[in-house]
């Protein structure tokens, strides 16, 4: 049996006398795209910085690409995640051009401070072409729109062949048709032959495409429910997990939006 993309096993975390993550068994299989719904501080981003070791259980194990933390070298293992985030963002510098921003993702770095080479600058085009970025060559990072700034993180992301690519709110600061070209550049990604494990964190409904299959519901630092969206992305599920009355609209035949009652 393939190895997991990740596992949480029973897995807390607390800072202080306060338990941020509570008690976590989640796995993703090879081949499946998840998607991970939650309020404000329902813990998403603390979920995602365990994924990427900049935090460690206080409990529990998790494994990730086939290491077990405490077991593997973290800078080794983020170099087969792709981030992509606005928070990210702010430590990216203005000045640099687009292309050797996404070159920078092939050693999981802010800016470039190892050699390079021609074809590495070339390949880093490819792929910002590849993502339909390729008007973007030759510009400031500065100079690009919010849209344009979070197709150029994905292409970022995707330099380095990732594993796993991790969305986190990616849809942030996007007017209506930005935010609808991004979700389907990650829909194409997706469908791509040699595509990386997909995990998507969303505040809203409306965001999570067809691809992801597999949804997981966080609430308060716990998992309140996990499995195939048809079963969570539901008018009882969802009251239920809200703990409101909802209403839920359908957005074509595999999209659904939610709005308070």
């Amino acid at each position: 049996m393939a190895e997991p993309i990740l596992a949480f096993r029973d897995v807390s975390l607390e800072r202080g006398d306060k338990k941020i993550l509570n008690h976590i068994d989640w796995t993703i299989q090879p081949k499946q795209n998840w998607a991970i719904l939650g309020l404000n501080g329902a813990g998403k981003t603390t979920l995602l910085k365990m994924i990427h070791g900049d935090l460690w259980p206080t409990d529990g194990e998790l494994e990730v690409l086939g290491g077990v933390f405490g077991h593997i070298s973290i800078p080794e293992l983020t170099k087969r995640i792709g981030w992509v985030s606005t928070a990210l963002q702010d430590w990216l510098h203005p000045g640099d051009l687009v292309e050797k921003i996404v070159l920078s993702g092939k050693f999981a770095s802010i800016g470039l401070y190892e050699r390079y080479t021609q074809a590495d600058l070339q390949a880093a085009k490819e792929v910002l072409s590849e993502m339909g970025g390729e008007s973007l060559i030759g510009k400031t990072y500065a100079v690009l729109s919010q849209g344009e700034r979070q197709l150029a993180m994905i292409a970022r992301a995707m330099m380095a062949k990732p594993d796993l690519l991790i969305l986190d709110e990616p849809c942030n600061g996007l007017d209506l048709f930005a935010r609808e070209a991004l979700l389907q550049r990650v829909a194409k990604i997706a469908q791509m032959p040699d595509s990386p494990a997909l995990l998507f964190v969303s505040h809203y409904t409306e965001e999570l495409m067809p691809c992801f299959q597999h949804v997981m519901l966080l609430k308060a630092g716990e998992v309140f429910a996990q499995g195939k969206r048809q079963a969570l992305l539901t008018d009882d599920k969802l009251s239920e997990f809200y703990a409101a009355p909802i209403q839920l609209t359908h957005i074509g035949t595999d999209r659904i939006a939610v709005y308070p009652q």
